[in-house]
């Protein structure tokens, strides 16, 4: 993104955007910071700056800022396969009583790797990575069915990850 396309941001967009999430304010030139590492989380400071029209100096501190807010991460994405995890599931949840705390203690589980409160068939949907199908079948059958308020679940075992991306932009 080019710094004439950071300037044309609206402020329209930013002050809607504010009033959805209700997170840290972001402006034109931190959105833009955010899609270029979104294109490639090791572009240089430098080349960032460039882009959006700022000094290297300042990329990095606005970079260090968004880390510390939690408003993004900087991470490896892998292939669960290739480093030993040879199943993946999707885990639709539905919960008696509260959702949150449902939430929390699934959340806490290092094979739930994203979870989800959701509107629809079930209130919770999770994704589990696990070393193999007895792995799947403890986390599942002792673990998650353990947890208080877990009414059922519903297992969607992933027969071959075709598509993972984290390229959506900002808006």
């Amino acid at each position: 993104m080019h710094s004439e396309a950071v300037a044309s941001r609206s402020a329209d967009q930013k002050d809607s955007r504010e009033s959805r999430n209700g997170g840290p304010q972001l402006d034109a030139v931190s959105l833009a910071i955010i899609e270029q590492l979104q294109e490639d989380g090791r572009r240089p400071y430098a080349a960032i700056g460039k882009a959006v029209g700022l000094s290297e100096a300042a990329v990095r501190q606005r970079v260090q800022k968004l880390l510390d807010q939690g408003v993004m991460q900087i991470v490896a994405v892998t292939d669960p396969l290739t480093v030993g995890f040879r199943r993946q599931a999707m885990v639709g949840v539905n919960v008696e009583g509260d959702v949150e705390s449902v939430a929390e203690a699934l959340s806490a589980m290092s094979e739930c790797e994203y979870v989800v409160m959701t509107a629809g068939s079930f209130d919770l949907m999770v994704e589990v990575v696990c070393e193999d199908d007895d792995h799947l079948l403890e986390v599942i059958n002792r673990r998650i069915r353990a947890v208080p308020g877990v009414r059922s679940t519903e297992s969607f075992v992933y027969l071959r990850l075709k598509k993972q991306t984290y390229m959506w932009g900002t808006r």
